[in-house]
């Protein structure tokens, strides 16, 4: 797949490692201005959004309610053409107040590992596709091994 014009490989890294960070602050503004209002998530980390930012701002809310103190390793992230790719380890404790996944706070330390692909057009994120391991979260939190 052909680079696109105007964004080097290395800025369209740094545009997803520039989201995470605004993600993780909870800098609207950011996310706003790095997702085009059309942006679609292919796979919502934990259930599926309307088009554009405010769905996302609202889904990543309810995360980090969830897991106040949520944070994501970086693990390995590769550009090719429009996609950027990342491996990483999500980490964060469930303390609540409300039920997440069906499960009721539980002050457990998580980890999830997982891949996202993202696809950048015109210096903005315009599509998202995450595959998490929901499963290993699940067990994490039921206190299964």
């Amino acid at each position: 797949m052909p680079r696109q014009e105007g964004m080097t490989l290395e800025e369209n890294k740094k545009l997803v490692l520039d989201h995470y960070e605004a993600l993780y602050r909870q800098d609207a503004d950011a996310v706003r201005r790095q997702l085009a209002a059309d942006f679609v998530d292919h796979e919502a980390p934990f259930g599926s959004t309307p088009p554009g930012p405010e769905a996302v701002l609202r889904a990543f809310e309810t995360v980090h309610q969830a897991f106040p103190d949520l944070s994501v390793k970086i693990e390995d992230i590769v550009a090719e053409g429009d996609l950027v790719a990342v491996r990483g380890t999500w980490t964060g404790t469930h303390k609540g107040p409300a039920p997440f996944m069906s499960f009721p706070p539980t002050n457990r330390a998580t980890a999830a590992s997982g891949m996202v692909f993202w696809r950048i057009r015109d210096g903005q994120i315009v599509e998202r596709w995450g595959n998490l391991d929901r499963l290993g979260l699940q067990r994490q939190l039921s206190a299964q091994s």
